[in-house]
């Protein structure tokens, strides 16, 4: 476990959540980075996503390459993200790219010229903020297969994803204003 980065989000998030957003727009980016590091991964292979103003849908906060690509209604059947927001709890699935999901995120371009590989695992987490779901925070192993993706995540992990989602409810409700 790499708490080192897990406490330097946390002391992040609350000094964004302190400041409250009233300088310039809040950057996740550094989210992204400690994210990623705590569970050796791309910053790519780390979602934060917001629910929208009327409740009805989940959108991209970051990456930056997946904010202007669309919405995931909360109705949606094959969402893992919507099913996370619905139940209110962590999953992981390591067996990903054979669940049915909508793949239209994984087909957007990381950098140019650059294609993204399939989610092979990715575990999913509620971000809350007064006991309400504000976002969901997602982690996945991406590859051309599955034996390129990396070990299977585990239940330990799950649960280090559901407190940094704690930490991060209060920052996603100022950064989601926009």
């Amino acid at each position: 476990m790499a708490s080192e980065h897990i406490g330097e989000l946390k002391k992040w998030a609350t000094d964004v959540a302190r400041k409250g957003g009233d300088s310039e727009p809040i950057q996740l980016v550094r989210a992204l980075e400690l994210v990623s590091k705590n569970f050796g991964l791309q910053p790519h292979e780390v979602a934060i996503l917001g629910l929208t103003s009327d409740g009805r849908s989940l959108r991209f906060l970051a990456p930056d390459s997946l904010r202007t690509v669309g919405q995931i209604p909360l109705s949606s059947t094959n969402s893992l993200a919507a099913r996370t927001v619905r139940e209110k709890r962590p999953e992981l699935i390591n067996h990903f790219s054979v669940v049915p999901h909508a793949s239209v995120f994984e087909a957007v371009p990381i950098a140019d010229e650059q294609r993204g590989d399939p989610i092979q695992k990715i575990m999913s987490a509620p971000i809350l903020s007064a006991g309400k779901v504000v976002g969901v925070l997602q982690v996945s192993r991406k590859g051309k297969a599955m034996a390129d993706a990396g070990p299977d995540f585990s239940h330990p992990q799950l649960r280090e994803l559901k407190l940094i989602a704690d930490a991060l409810g209060p920052c996603i409700v100022i950064c989601n204003k926009d």
